[in-house]
Order: structure tokens, then sequence, then C-alpha cells
């Protein structure tokens, strides 16, 4: 749906050229759900907002469904722009104008619907994002996660192919954050939608994306499956957001592993194994003590996963190891 070839971008500041995005290349699929993470000033915004033009590229290639977009003259963009939609950080709502006409806003600039046309499909979003009570209220009137929901009901008014959210959840507080991150899930279930949306948050990205891409200095430094990108990160930045995300102090961990006496493992479930009583077998089978030293059980999107820290002692440890790959079991040796 979405290619990069060497796309770039340099911005002028006090006289000076300054490099927001290196030379990229980088693939979203159709249909996918693909996270961009990294710390304020790492690009990703940047990257975005390329991909509608909002920004302009300093170099390189961008293609949307084939379409390069970077070629397209100024007709040619504000047809393409109303195949994405775009969800802002701070909703960006007009605050003269109701609920229902901030909806309706996209197809009136569009200038090719009838006014029964948009009455119908303003009514059918609103239900859609659970605001159909509201519709003749203003954004003042309204909570945070309200005027995030009408905000995505304004970028789905097109029918876009594309969904891009800009720190679509870093407003709300938590519980408000897990319910638009479930519609946008739905959303992208429904109605096929290829959805790129930036972050700061692992669990933001754990809990909705497919694939990740890790971004730091206006580079990609780590891209994949989150399950994959997650569960066993590589690059230090991403090991720093996965270590942020579990509120884990490394060097504290490593002090008190010290200490404990064998030899630790970090095992790393998925998928149904995650719920296997694994660890009791291998303990009769091969005579090894352990000792739970941190773990957890949790999902990454719709897949179930566990990731536990061991201390063993006694028994025959390679043979303990030998079962838990056996069994599809990811085994790190610590120590």
């Amino acid at each position: 749906m979405i290619e990069f070839h060497n796309v770039q971008k340099t911005y002028r500041v006090a006289r000076r050229d300054v490099m927001a995005l290196q030379p990229t290349d980088l693939r979203i699929e159709s249909g996918e759900v693909f996270g961009l993470i990294g710390h304020s000033g790492a690009g990703k915004s940047t990257l975005l907002r390329l991909i509608n033009r909002l920004e302009e590229p300093s170099g390189g290639r961008i293609l949307v469904n084939g379409e390069d977009v970077t070629a397209l003259d100024a007709d040619g963009l504000r047809r393409f722009r109303q195949r994405v939609g775009m969800i802002f950080q701070h909703f960006n709502l007009l605050m003269s104008k109701t609920v229902a006409d901030n909806v309706a806003m996209p197809l009136r600039l569009a200038g090719s619907y009838s006014k029964s046309e948009i009455e119908r499909r303003v009514a059918a979003l609103l239900q859609r994002v659970g605001l159909e009570d509201h519709a003749r209220k203003y954004p003042a009137q309204l909570s945070g996660g309200q005027k995030q929901r009408v905000g995505i009901a304004r970028a789905l008014a097109t029918e876009p192919d594309i969904l891009l959210c800009d720190e679509a959840t870093s407003a709300l507080d938590p519980q408000t954050t897990a319910q638009v991150l479930q519609l946008l899930a739905e959303i992208n279930r429904e109605l096929n939608l290829t959805i790129v949306l930036i972050t700061h948050e692992m669990d933001v990205i754990r809990r909705v994306c497919d694939r990740v891409a890790v971004m730091d200095g206006g580079v990609i430094v780590e891209q994949g499956a989150v399950t994959d990108v997650f569960l066993h990160p590589q690059h230090p930045t991403t090991q720093r957001f996965v270590l942020e995300d579990e509120a884990v102090d490394e060097s504290e961990q490593r002090d008190d592993f010290a200490h404990v006496p064998g030899r630790i493992l970090r095992l790393t479930f998925q998928g149904d194994s995650t719920y296997q009583p694994l660890l009791g077998s291998v303990a009769r089978e091969t005579g090894v003590d352990f000792s739970i030293l941190s773990g957890r059980i949790d999902r990454i999107k719709d897949t179930p996963y566990g990731q536990l820290t061991l201390a063993l002692v006694g028994g025959d440890v390679e043979a303990a190891l030998t079962r838990f790959d056996e069994a599809d079991v990811h085994v790190e040796v610590l120590r």
C-alpha cells in the first residue's frame, strides 16, 4: 500500500540544514496496522506527514497503491488526500461547529456529495463511533475521548484507504486510550483499512499493531512483526522502550540476579504454549529446581504471550533446555 524509496527530509534551521529523516526505504502492507515508535525528535512525525505530503520530501519517491505521490500536481494531491484520513493528537476540531458539522466538513469540501448523502453518512459515522446522541453538541461539551472519536469519524468521512494517526492517544487517560485503540482495531478489521500510527508508548504498539518500526535520530533502527520486536528487541533503543513499558530498571535487575545461584534463563512463550503447564513437567522429568525471578503474561494484539526469568539449580539443566526447545519455547541464557 505504501512504499518509501530512499525518502529523506531536510529542514533549513538557522542557516544550516538539519536532516530530520535520513534516506529511508519502507514498505507498509495493505490492511495492516503499522506503528512508528520513537522518542521526541526521532523523525516519526516527519515520516508520517510525508505520506500525505503535509511535509514535502527533500528526496526520494513515495508510492501509495502504486501511484507516485511525489509527482502529483496540486489537483492530483487534493484528490489523493481525500483517500487519506488523519487523526491528530489534539483533535483539531472546529470549536464553533457542532459535532455533526465537524464530521461533515470533509464531505462538504469534496464538493461531490448531496446534502442528503452527507446527512446519511454523518449519522452512520457517529453511530459507528458511539456518538449518535451528541450530533448537536459542540466540542467544548465533550470529553477528550469523545473529541477523539469525533476526529476518527471525520477522518473516515470520505471512505479513505489509509488512516494516519499522529499521536492519537497521547492526550488521553489510560482507560480512554484503551477504548480508542479498541475502536481503531475494530475499524481496521471491519473496513480492511491500512492504519499508520505514531506513538512514544510501546503499550500502544503492543495493543493494536501488526508490525512496527523503531526510529532514532531520523533512522529506522529496527522493524518487524510486533511479537518479534517486542519480545526479542535487538537495538538498544528498542530495548529501552520495552524496559520502559515493563517499568523495569535494568541495572537494579542485574544487581538482583548477581546474588541468585544457578543458571538464569529467560523463557518466551507464544500462543497456546503460554498456558501449558510446562515448567512442572520439565522439573519432574529432569530433576531441576527453579525459582521465578520475574514474569508476565499478556497479549500482543490477539496473540497471548508469556515471559519468565528463571533460576535453575540441580538436576540435568541441559535436558531441561532441550525440553524447552522441543516445546517451541524461546530460551535466552542470561547467565
